[in-house]
């Protein structure tokens, strides 16, 4: 079984900045060997209104949809869905100071990177 070089990051919630807090609610992976790249979400809203009760869930939602979008090269993810899947990779993963924000990125080798996203996400989000 080949098994290929993988890079991935989560997709974190931090609901009020100053505090710091965070909710693992996303992976993002790409496999460039595979022309692999996707981002899978899971928003845990009672572990989101503990943090913050007052979290902007539709916005909070609307950005989680945009990093699937962007992965997906959908074009109604705006300009960055239209470049090669490693440009949009490096785009979702550049550190930001938004309520929603990639955290660092990590590597692994898969020979599936769909069933790799798929266990990512259950390890570390669900």
């Amino acid at each position: 079984m080949n098994r290929a070089p993988f890079e991935y990051a989560l997709i974190r919630v931090i609901p009020r900045l100053e505090r710091g807090e965070r909710l693992n609610a996303g992976v993002i992976l790409y496999c460039q060997t595979c022309d692999y790249l996707a981002a899978r979400c899971y928003l845990d809203t009672d572990r989101l209104h503990a943090l913050d009760p007052d979290a902007d869930l539709p916005g909070i939602r609307r950005a989680l949809r945009t990093i699937e979008g962007v992965c997906a090269a959908e074009r109604t993810a705006g300009p960055a869905a239209g470049q090669d899947p490693g440009r949009r990779f490096r785009w979702l993963t550049a550190p930001r100071s938004t309520v929603v924000q990639p955290g660092p990125v990590h590597t692994g080798l898969t020979a599936d990177p769909d069933a790799e996203l798929r266990r990512l996400l259950d390890l570390l989000v669900r």
